[in-house]
């Protein structure tokens, strides 16, 4: 198992991003309520419904990707998939970022760092 910890990673990544798109798809009317009074308060507050619906495909397609990689990381030592899936991954958490900057949310925007992190890892290690 040379990539135990590449795929252990993937496999985080893949439940945190899967998890979120799942909420966000089956809560939609909840999560949105939250996100318009969460960005009242800046210039992103007429983007609510549009960035929602960006960061809930790109979770989605970072779940995915992770959750592929993983499988072709263990079967055939591949890192194709997993790469990409910890990209999209840190173009998400970076998406979040900023709208927890934007909205002065700094607590949240400390959160994201512990995921960006590995999924920085996850990057360096598959490319």
């Amino acid at each position: 198992m040379n990539n135990a910890a590449s795929i252990l990673i993937l496999v985080f990544l893949a439940i945190t991003f899967i998890q979120s798109g799942y909420d966000k798809l089956f809560h939609w009317k909840e999560n949105l309520d939250f996100m318009k009074e969460h960005f009242a308060e800046t210039r992103l507050k007429k983007l609510v419904r549009l960035a929602l619906l960006h960061l809930l495909v790109l979770e989605l397609i970072s779940g995915v990707l992770c959750v592929v990689g993983a499988i072709e990381l263990f079967v055939s030592n591949g890192r194709t998939f997993g790469l990409y899936g910890a990209v999209f991954s840190c173009i998400s958490l970076l998406m979040m970022l900023f709208g927890q900057r934007m909205a002065k949310d700094y607590d949240g925007a400390r959160t994201i760092v512990l995921y960006f992190i590995p999924a920085v890892m996850a990057v360096y290690w598959l490319n």
